[in-house]
């Protein structure tokens, strides 16, 4: 990781930059595979499974008794919990629903929202160096609650055509009825087209790599609707003097073994703070299996010491960062000047990993910056909110004067008019 002393306010973007593929050649390749699957179907998909995955598929998938098998392969330890995670994730998100609330605006005009399901999602599940079966459980269950109709699963399966057998029964614990084995780029492509095999869907859900970004973005320029961009992860640690520096290396670690493009930052404003975190860094890092992955993405990452927290604070909101961890003593007063991240971690005791797992709330957050616009994935993701309204006689009466003279300002004189002939009826003098 880079230490950055006290840098000027100027310097800020160029610091704060995400690391990036050349983002022309990502395009043209992602066009490529989407413009193939959209013509040959399933006959792309499998060429491209077997491309990038190395697995010839026959069918893409999931069979009942696959699914029955995955089930005996895991240990009663791990199922427990799954059970206990997807319980936390479930109460979390079933709070979420709202009653629907009648307005009089004024009397006789009553106008209201319902959240309507959306009837067939997209769940696209990560695999390849680390399959993420936990993100079954952060879309599968608000997509449950919803109500949705039809809920189908993308995972990119292993060089022997199957899917992790955790990744089987988280989604047949939250109710997915349909699985394909088939990731990357094709994945999106098959899901926003359909194929003879994968359904079209609605909206696209589900984090991925700069390719699966790129694949999503490009359907939603087709129209698909899609959760968020949520890329290559990352965190932003601020940390003060009472934090714990191992603490503190653990959690920019966890971000970083996902993968050589995510991108970890800590920012202090106790020098020792930084340089005891560093060390504890490299102790750690010796420890895991994917250190080559970790260490790739420390290579993107830095250190910033600042002058006082509310210049750090300041840092996090131009940064955005999906997860944000506030590793300090006044913790809460410094969470109420948070205004850009996806979701925040309070204390020592709060990692990261919590809300990546079994806290309950959602890990498919915006990255890349986009959390200075966008909000993780809930169960608002998975509905419509349609309004609606009932106008009484007495309220067309008592609201037709200001229709009227609105619409014939405007121009339009039809609008007007299917007001007037109302009043008309109604006797009403305007």
């Amino acid at each position: 990781m880079k230490i950055i002393q006290h840098p000027r306010k100027e310097d800020w973007p160029e610091i704060l930059a995400r690391p990036q593929l050349e983002q022309k050649g990502l395009e043209r390749s992602v066009r490529k595979i989407m413009e193939a699957v959209k013509k040959r179907g399933d006959r792309a998909v499998r060429k491209y499974t077997q491309e990038f995955d190395g697995v010839k598929l026959r069918k893409l998938e999931v069979t009942e008794k696959e699914i029955r098998a995955a089930e005996k392969e895991l240990s009663q330890q791990l199922k427990g919990a799954i059970m206990q995670a997807a319980q936390n994730i479930q109460k979390f998100h079933a709070a979420q629903k709202q009653d629907i609330s009648v307005v009089e605006t004024m009397p006789g005009v009553s106008c209201w929202r319902k959240s309507i399901a959306i009837d067939a999602v997209g769940l696209y599940i990560p695999g390849g160096t680390a399959p993420l079966f936990s993100t079954i459980l952060m879309l599968g269950i608000p997509a449950t609650l919803a109500g949705c109709r039809e809920i189908i699963l993308c995972s990119p399966p292993d060089t022997q055509g199957n899917l992790h057998p955790a990744i089987l029964y988280a989604a047949k614990l939250v109710g997915v009825k349909k699985i394909f084995k088939t990731g990357g780029v094709q994945a999106i492509a098959a899901m926003a087209y359909g194929t003879d095999s994968i359904p079209k869907v609605d909206k696209i859900f589900g984090p991925g790599n700069q390719y699966v970004t790129a694949a999503k973005q490009l359907a939603q320029q087709e129209g698909m609707a899609i959760d968020m961009p949520a890329g290559p992860s990352e965190v932003c640690v601020l940390a003060d003097a009472t934090a714990n520096p191992a603490f503190v290396a653990a959690d920019l670690l966890s971000q970083a073994e996902h993968g050589k493009d995510s991108q970890v930052l800590l920012i202090s404003n106790d020098p020792k703070v930084i340089s005891r975190t560093l060390e504890e860094v490299t102790l750690q890092l010796a420890l895991l299996s994917r250190r080559d992955l970790a260490f790739a993405a420390l290579e993107n990452s830095k250190a910033i010491l600042v002058h006082d927290l509310e210049e750090g604070m300041a840092i996090v909101n131009a940064y955005a960062p999906e997860h944000l961890i506030i590793a300090c003593d006044e913790d809460e007063k410094l969470s109420g000047m948070v205004r850009s991240a996806g979701s925040v971690f309070l204390g020592n005791y709060t990692p990261e990993s919590a809300g990546d797992y079994a806290s309950g709330t959602n890990h498919t957050l915006p990255t890349n910056g986009h959390a200075n616009a966008y909000s993780g994935v809930s169960l608002d993701s998975f509905v419509k909110k349609v309004t609606f309204q009932k106008i009484s006689k007495e309220g067309l009466s008592n609201l037709g004067g200001t229709i009227t003279a609105m619409a014939d300002a405007e121009g339009l004189q039809a609008h007007a008019e299917a007001v007037r002939l109302r009043l008309r009826s109604l006797a009403v003098k305007l």
